[in-house]
């Protein structure tokens, strides 16, 4: 029998009574789906109602298999060997125990009919590129794409009918993003796949976009929508023009009814002044001006009431993805300036930038490597929060840094009380006037930080840092992308257009660096940085 996962008249509100969704029908069959939708849309919400993990307001969710769900931000217990993460070390410790001799009844049923898990766990490993770590080592050793991978192959090895998936390839390398590819590629039930991976979503087979709390069905992958959206788009801005044009038409013959109307009544005044008809004649001719010229009014009043309803349906249907533009001239550096020294440098897990490194003027520099190599050690040594265990970095200008898990803000605060905290000098109108300039109008920036979507959290975050006071002329960012849906990697693109200083950038988003201007390349492999060049870096994999 097939597997299906279905919603009912499904609905969902936030505590402070928020809709995200209200009566949803939606039915997943097998095969990939991709969920796509701007960030606060609802995906990730979505996921969490199918998964079990939310209880809706109202309607149901029905599945006829085992779900198994990949949240967006992947947290493992630091302590949890390996095979406990993965969830067999009770199995597996009863299999060793019977390889010893021990044949007691309670190894058995541990074991059940699983005699293979040890042999199918290193399997799982070694296809997601995880085949290094073994089964012993424990999840604090590893990198955070190596605990997105250990916790999809725990997924993988419980092998639901269901697989959710939520923002998949947030900190994984180009060699661990195709390693996922490949096994999203192969999954034989019902997939669902929320990302901002192009080449991830081009291997689903059709595209649910979620908007305004409904799901419009695209057949075809993530190229394929983007063709037929561009179709709708086009039609749609074609009927606002169409409407526009029918309002001001509307407009001209309710002015022109008002003239005739105006007309009429200064001619019966004249009439009746004049005295050459009877004064009953008179007031009978005048009523009857007076209601056909109403009627006359009330017929274009109604018509232009209505081009004006259709203007507004037919504006609904352009989506309105705003971008980000700021204007920071006060983060402006000078070329050939000074911004960074890294001098024999070794960070706290033996990453180490030999001889002297100089980051000068308004250089975009791009770090990058494989997962575990210490990119994320090293930008948190440059910020000062990792002390070198030897040599040293000197910035020479005010620095701010954007850390993977956006935790510079106050989750009780709201996003114009977190940028207050960064520039404590600033008036709340000047706070408020530019977080506009981030999306961020009216309300919204009233919005406590505990309620944002990944995407709305990141703009937020970025925000508080371009914001702060002095202002940032070296800015870290380490995987700005992760959780951004694609319209919001746009607002961050249009945004660091406006930023002037110096940008040293962790990521492995390659299309995203190139949209950046990036103009020097580091790569940190086998513990060392070094110079590179964008044609090595698309071959690292």
């Amino acid at each position: 029998m097939s597997t299906f996962l279905t919603c009912t008249s499904l609905s969902f509100a936030w505590p402070d009574g928020t809709p995200v969704f209200d009566g949803l029908d939606i039915a997943f069959g097998p095969g990939r789906t991709g969920l796509t939708g701007v960030n606060g849309s609802g995906k990730s919400t979505l996921l969490k109602l199918l998964a079990g993990e939310l209880a809706p307001a109202g309607g149901t969710v029905r599945a006829t298999g085992e779900i198994g769900l990949l949240p967006q931000n992947v947290t493992l217990d630091t302590a949890l060997r390996v095979d406990e993460a993965l969830g067999i070390a009770a199995r597996r410790a009863a299999l060793h125990a019977i390889e010893a001799g021990d044949v007691s009844e309670e190894h058995f049923e541990t074991v059940g009919d699983d005699w293979d898990v040890e042999e199918r766990a290193l399997v799982t490993l070694g296809e997601l590129g995880l085949g290094r770590i073994g089964l012993d080592r424990t999840v604090g050793e590893l990198s955070g794409g190596e605990s997105v991978l250990l916790r999809l192959a725990a997924l993988l090895l419980r092998r639901p009918d269901v697989l959710l998936l939520d923002e998949p390839t947030n900190n994984l390398d180009l060699y661990a993003r195709r390693r996922l590819h490949a096994a999203v590629a192969a999954w034989p039930g019902v997939l669902v796949v929320v990302s901002h991976d192009r080449e991830l979503l081009d291997l689903v087979d059709q595209i649910a976009d979620l908007r305004s709390g409904q799901v419009t069905w695209y057949g075809g992958n993530f190229s394929a929508y983007e063709e037929a959206l561009a179709v709708e788009q086009e039609a749609a801005e074609r009927m606002v023009r169409v409407a526009e044009a029918d309002v001001r038409k509307q407009k001209r013959e309710l002015a022109d009814a008002q003239v005739k109307l105006a007309r009429r009544k200064q001619y019966g005044q004249k009439l009746g002044e004049s005295g050459s008809l009877p004064r009953i004649l008179v007031g009978a001719r005048k009523r009857a001006a007076q209601e056909s010229a109403g009627k006359h009014r009330v017929l274009h009043e109604e018509r232009l009431a209505e081009a004006r309803e259709r203007l507004d349906e037919a504006a609904l249907a352009v989506r309105d993805d705003d971008e980000i533009r700021v204007d920071m001239p006060y983060t402006a550096v000078p070329p050939g300036r000074q911004v960074l020294t890294l001098e024999n440098l070794e960070t706290a897990y033996g990453a180490r930038v030999p001889g002297i490194l100089d980051l000068r003027g308004p250089e975009r520099i791009a770090l990058v490597g494989r997962n575990g190599a210490g990119k994320t050690t090293l930008l948190r040594t440059v910020a000062g929060e990792l002390a070198p265990v030897a040599g040293e970095a000197r910035a020479h200008v005010p620095l701010r840094f954007l850390p993977q898990r956006l935790d510079v803000l106050d989750e009780g605060l709201t996003v114009a009380e977190n940028v207050a905290r960064f520039a404590p000098g600033a008036t709340n109108n000047r706070i408020r006037a530019r977080l506009a300039r981030f999306l961020f109008r009216g309300a919204r920036a009233d919005q406590k930080a505990g309620t944002l979507s990944g995407g709305e959290r990141f703009r937020a975050a970025l925000a508080a840092l371009m914001l702060a006071e002095p202002a940032p002329q070296l800015l870290l960012l380490d995987e700005p992308t992760n959780n951004l849906d694609m319209a919001s990697v746009r607002q961050l693109t249009s945004a660091l257009e406006s930023y002037q200083g110096a940008l040293l950038v962790a990521a492995h988003d390659l299309p995203f660096l190139g949209s950046i201007g990036i103009t020097r390349w580091l790569l940190m492999e086998d513990g060392q940085v070094r110079e590179t060049s964008p044609e090595e870096v698309g071959v690292l994999d």
